[in-house]
């Protein structure tokens, strides 16, 4: 199979830092495409941008706090400042790092509102700045990061699994309301991947989830990134609203 082209296609990635993020920058600037690496880790930001940028790749690092509206706002001026404007937008900021282990009566306040405003109204903020661009750009497409956690209702992760699936219901929403733009919207549902983000799960967790899907081994980040170049490409140019799920077939869809 020839491989996906996303030839001069301008991305913005937010967690694109590290773990699954950073795989996704990789791929699409290998596949072509000019990047602006977000992150609210600067250091392991920049680092990624400047190593894309060494390999020929055209590559910029953009710092968001996405849970803050004015960041992401900047974020959109910078990206297209650099870029030009923007064709794709790839939602993959998330907290999820050491927040699990937590039944639904111990997870405290404080933190089921930070999950929510990154991991839901950041995924939303992102859309809404970004989205002019998109719009003017045309066949733009958005592809938000979900999690598999959502379809199969994981224990102990309340708040991240609710979060994940308001970026599912919204991924549908926002598919009706930005198609008429000519805006493709999705969501890619990755399992438990081993990144820096899932060291922290029990191996007995890493075990279950192995044992339970259709291909029993462990999941790496480029097992998901072909699906996102897929979506971000114009062989999906009549896709959106779907949610596609990739773990092995630990969900069945």
């Amino acid at each position: 199979m020839a491989a996906i082209s996303l030839r001069d296609r301008r991305l913005v990635i937010t967690g694109a830092a590290r773990g699954l993020g950073r795989a996704f920058a990789e791929a699409a600037a290998e596949a072509g495409a000019r990047v602006v690496v977000a992150d609210i880790l600067e250091e392991a930001g920049r680092e990624t941008a400047e190593t894309l940028a060494g390999a020929g790749h055209a590559a910029e690092f953009a710092a968001v706090d996405i849970a803050d509206p004015d960041s992401v706002e900047a974020l959109a001026a910078q990206a297209c400042g650099f870029l030009g404007g923007i064709d794709g937008l790839v939602n993959c900021a998330a907290v999820a790092t050491g927040i699990g282990g937590r039944t639904y009566e111990e997870i405290d306040v404080e933190t089921w509102d930070r999950v929510m405003a990154v991991n839901a109204r950041g995924t939303w903020l992102a859309v809404r700045a970004m989205a002019p661009a998109l719009r003017e750009a045309g066949n733009g497409k958005i592809v938000n990061i979900a999690s598999d956690t959502a379809m199969w209702g994981a224990p102990l992760l309340l708040h991240y699994v609710a979060s994940k699936g308001a970026v599912i219901a919204m991924t549908r929403s926002l598919a009706r309301e930005l198609g008429s733009d000519g805006i493709a919207v999705n969501a890619v549902a990755p399992g438990l991947t081993l990144v820096e983000a899932t060291e922290y799960v029990p191996e007995e967790r890493h075990r279950t989830n192995v044992e339970g899907r259709a291909m029993s081994r462990p999941q790496h980040p480029g097992d998901v990134v072909g699906a996102v170049l897929f979506l971000l490409s114009d062989a999906a140019d009549f896709v959106t609203g779907q949610v596609l799920p990739v773990n092995g077939g630990f969900v069945l869809n």
